[in-house]
């Protein structure tokens, strides 16, 4: 297996620093790395970005977030080098926007709709749809929980000129990162930190903090049990699942993600991720 990592900015034969520790951990497991140039792929110049991958290689990319259409041009560039990654293009949407995974894992997340596009019009259907209550929202791929009362949290989306209101906010944040469309959440009752479990083929083989609170070691009584079969269904090769605890005291799935982009939470010794690719 290769691992591919994004270069450094200044020193692009270098890996970048965020993805050191894991660099380090996967050449003591003997495995080899090479560097991407992820600002050429973003602008569109993905050949350019794989130059110092070598060729004929299996690979799995751990790196920073790439829309959809980026990490198809990247894999288009790599596989005319004959290096093949491990998670398709296909699969790296279905894992990174919402739409590709909710369906599977619906039993075990909250009710949620979405539209496609930015259109007023159909954000009221959408809120329609959820009839009463509160609502979290988001696009496909990130929500705005840190402009939690202008631009994520709806009291009630029956109040259609004040959720217009938020998702008009959102917008303006998300700008040209703006993906898919929105996406409407109900809003649950949970408690405590976020737990992330990564999971490789269908198995979950590591459960640790989540990156934004990750001195909060993840509880000793996380329970996987009822939703294992729904994330093995996705059929996925590796994704990462963000867990929180519902006020009833169930475990719910708050997140689905490409565990290529997924943040390692910094109390995670690096090795632990590497050896989790490796099984």
């Amino acid at each position: 297996m290769l691992l591919l990592v994004p270069a450094d900015v200044l020193r692009p034969r270098r890996p970048d620093e965020h993805f050191i520790a894991e660099v380090e951990a996967a050449r003591d497991a003997g495995l080899d790395v090479a560097v991407i140039d992820h600002d050429a792929v973003t602008r569109g110049d993905a050949a350019a970005a794989v130059t110092r991958v070598p060729a004929g290689s299996d690979a799995v990319y751990r790196g920073w977030m790439l829309r959809s259409e980026q990490y198809v041009a990247m894999v288009q560039a790599l596989a005319a080098r004959d290096v093949t990654v491990r998670t398709s293009p296909q699969q790296y949407r279905q894992s990174h926007e919402l739409p590709g995974w909710y369906a599977a894992i619906r039993e075990h997340t909250p009710e949620t709709t979405w539209t496609t596009g930015d259109h007023h019009d159909d954000f009221t259907k959408a809120c329609a749809t959820l009839g009463t209550g509160p609502a979290v929202l988001r696009d496909y791929t990130k929500s705005m929980k840190h402009y939690w009362h202008e631009a994520a949290y709806i009291p009630d989306v029956a109040d259609s000129d004040a959720a217009w209101r938020v998702a008009t906010r959102f917008r303006e944040l998300r700008d040209d990162e703006f993906t898919g469309g929105f996406v409407l959440r109900r809003f649950e009752g949970f408690t405590g930190a976020e737990v992330r479990t990564w999971w490789v083929g269908g198995v979950c083989r590591l459960v640790t903090p989540h990156p934004d609170t990750a001195e909060d070691a993840p509880p000793a009584d996380v329970n996987l049990t009822a939703m294992a079969a729904a994330v093995k269904a996705l059929d996925l090769p590796f994704i990462t699942a963000d867990l929180t605890r519902h006020q009833d005291g169930r475990w719910r799935i708050v997140e689905v993600g490409d565990g290529q982009v997924s943040d390692r939470p910094s109390t995670t010794p690096a090795a632990d991720l590497i050896t989790a690719l490796l099984d």
